[in-house]
């Protein structure tokens, strides 16, 4: 890592405040200005062929950058005071703002209380307003470009990748083709149609999406499946995700992330108009922060090995935590009510007709037959604690209102562990059958063997 500079230009370093894969950000002083700016400091040291073109591109934004600021003041947007680019080194000088970026609290455990969340992204549709009647599109909102502190004070950043909408594209020297971040882009984005103000609306819905459930409206396992998705999938509502929201939210978050242009928000103040009308009807002090100890506890678990922080957030919430004392009967053999359960804590017998068929210790689950068989969704077996036991029951009806990424990971984990016990108990079978004919033919050497012509 490389000493930090005593001074940059006419601005002296007081100290380093953030690092990207780009810039480093460092918190200065100058005679200029009576208190301290920030100041984003980019080298241009490789001279490769690819690093050049890179460096070409930063030399683009940093130009849009410097005349979109100029174009700029709005106490919700950074306001930039001085664009330097060098052969060697570019810096961008700014207000200095003691917050920090929204990608914090767009995880499950560290989700905002409701009325903070809304009242954050009311303060971002009034900026995004503001700049475009100042003509500027931003292209690139997102957590990581909306800063804020702990009074809620907020300020969006990042203007280089900004769309100067009164000149023509062709001509424009800030259009560049697929920029922006592919999770927040709006379908037209993604298309490479001519933008507007309702893409950045768009954008500023899915991170609300994110702030409100800890996840993004839509996920995939590659780029391809997450651009169709964007623009042919619909969203899953954020209440049903997160049981503690109002349903109302549903249909202001809805709007934001239409695909058809003409049915989203026409504008920031529209936007923020209905979220304040959300806001209102809520009360700000029944927020109560997740419990993270049960988190931990079934991230130790081998059966959620494969889901990802977010999906095992959406199970705690989809899922009844349960302690019952020893001897306690969990499911009924013929009971028709397709619970399933993971064993958190203790030990429980599973039993056919009265007699002991196998016991489960932590990380095992039961009951799952009932619900992976599509046709008489029945329990085959009878589950009763051994000792005093926690688990997590899984119901159905709960299970089907989650949402698909969930269900295929919870279809595909049982499945597995249905057909490992199939063949468990087909090999427990096999010890006091019969020899098999197989055996016989293989030992007078008739086995069938593939041959080639």
């Amino acid at each position: 890592m490389s000493e930090m500079p005593l001074t940059i230009g006419k601005y002296r370093i007081v100290k380093e405040v953030g690092r990207g894969a780009t810039a480093i950000v460092y918190m200065a002083e100058s005679a200029d200005w009576p208190v301290p700016v920030a100041l984003k400091l980019i080298r241009f040291n490789d001279k490769s062929k690819d690093e050049s073109k890179w460096n070409r591109r930063l030399l683009k934004l940093l130009k849009a950058e410097k005349a979109v600021s100029t174009r700029l003041d709005h106490p919700h947007i950074i306001h930039v005071h001085d664009v330097v680019i060098e052969a060697e080194q570019a810096y961008v000088v700014m207000e200095y703002f003691p917050g920090e970026s929204l990608e914090r609290y767009c995880s499950f455990e560290h989700l905002l209380p409701v009325h903070r969340a809304i009242g954050i992204v009311f303060k971002c549709c009034m900026a995004l307003d503001y700049a475009y009647r100042q003509g500027i599109v931003h292209r690139d909102i997102k957590p990581a470009n909306i800063l804020v502190d702990d009074q809620d004070n907020v300020k969006i950043t990042d203007f280089g990748l900004a769309l100067n909408i009164s000149k023509k594209v062709e001509s424009d020297s800030t259009f560049i083709m697929g920029v922006g971040s592919p999770a927040y882009m709006s379908p037209e984005q993604i298309k490479g149609y001519p933008l507007n103000q309702k893409t950045d609306l768009y954008s500023l819905g899915v991170v609300l999406f994110n702030l409100l459930t800890g996840r993004l409206p839509f996920r995939a396992s590659n780029p391809a499946q997450l651009i169709y998705k964007i623009i042919n999938a619909d969203p899953p509502r954020v209440s049903q995700l997160n049981p503690e929201l109002p349903e109302q939210i549903d249909a202001v978050i809805r709007k934001s992330l239409e695909k058809d242009l003409y049915s989203r928000y026409k504008n920031g103040a529209e936007f923020a108009k209905e979220l304040s009308a959300v806001r209102y009807q809520l009360v700000d002090d029944t927020y109560v922060p997740p419990d993270t100890s049960r988190f931990s506890l079934l991230r130790k678990l081998a059966f959620f090995t494969e889901f990802d922080d977010v999906e095992l957030w959406e199970v705690l919430r989809i899922s009844v935590w349960r302690v019952v004392d020893c001897g306690t009967t969990l499911i009924r053999e013929g009971d028709a009510d397709q619970r399933f359960g993971i064993v958190v804590d203790g030990e429980v017998e599973v039993s056919v007709d009265g007699r002991r068929v196998s016991q489960l210790g932590v990380g095992e689950v039961f009951g799952e037959i009932a619900w992976l068989d599509g046709v008489r969704h029945r329990h085959m077996t009878t589950v009763t604690s051994v000792n005093s036991t926690t688990y997590l029951e899984v119901n159905p009806s709960a299970l089907a209102l989650a949402t698909d990424e969930l269900r295929e990971l919870f279809r595909a984990m049982l499945a597995t562990i249905a057909v490992r016990r199939l063949g468990e108990a087909l090999r427990e079978l096999s010890a006091n059958g019969e020899p098999a004919m197989a055996g016989k033919f293989t030992a007078s050497g008739l086995d069938l063997q593939l041959v080639e012509d």
